[in-house]
């Protein structure tokens, strides 16, 4: 006599258990890589601008 199963039957709790279980193993941020969504945000400033910034300063003083 020959046993012939599909798929072992698995229940959302096994699902919630396993998705758990997996991401568990995946690494977190390291605190020092981690930055504010302003700083990603921020804008760079360009070397014209900021020789620009430069003499305005300059021309102030």
């Amino acid at each position: 006599m020959k046993r012939f199963t599909v798929g072992a039957m698995k229940t959302p709790e096994y699902y919630e258990w396993w998705s758990k279980r997996v991401n568990e193993n995946i690494p977190g941020p390291r605190e020092e890589y981690v930055r504010s969504i302003e700083e990603h945000l921020q804008v760079v400033p360009s070397e014209l601008e900021i020789i620009k910034q430069n003499f305005e300063k300059k021309v102030r003083s």
